[in-house]
């Protein structure tokens, strides 16, 4: 099944976080895959911030390449950044599969540059930016 959110600026972001978390159900694995500036960031904090994260608790992990948050029920959440991954070892040396491993929910920027590591039940999520600016993520499952 095809699905599609748009999202027509920010004052429309947590609605649009609501109807993603809706619609992934109990998925835990979740890859976006975005050119730069397209949002990966910005929709990951309005997910977490959905699920209870505090506000200004959500950062990009660019340097640490994983950031671990707790959310309102006290569940951790794990937002990674492999932008700056060169290869699958260095994937490997943060103890990727640990965290894919551990239940938890897992958002990752950059997939594209650890695709050969991923699960295959991690859910492949696209943002693209429309001409007058709205996000659209387009996902299958």
């Amino acid at each position: 099944m095809q699905h599609r959110i748009i999202i027509n600026d920010l004052a429309h972001i947590d609605e649009a976080a609501d109807e993603f978390l809706k619609a992934i159900g109990s998925r835990k694995l979740v890859a976006f895959y975005a050119p730069m500036g397209a949002g990966k960031t910005t929709f990951t904090t309005a997910l977490c911030n959905r699920l209870g994260v505090e506000r200004d608790a959500v950062s990009s992990p660019t340097f640490a390449i994983v950031n671990e948050y707790r959310t309102a029920s006290d569940e951790s959440i794990f937002h990674f950044d492999f932008y700056r991954i060169r290869n699958n070892a260095e994937a490997l040396d943060i103890g990727l599969y640990e965290y894919l491993d551990s239940g938890c929910l897992c958002l990752m920027e950059w997939a594209e540059n650890i695709s050969e590591l991923l699960p295959e039940e991690t859910l492949s999520v696209n943002i693209s930016v429309g001409e007058d600016g709205t996000r659209i993520l387009s996902w299958s499952d």
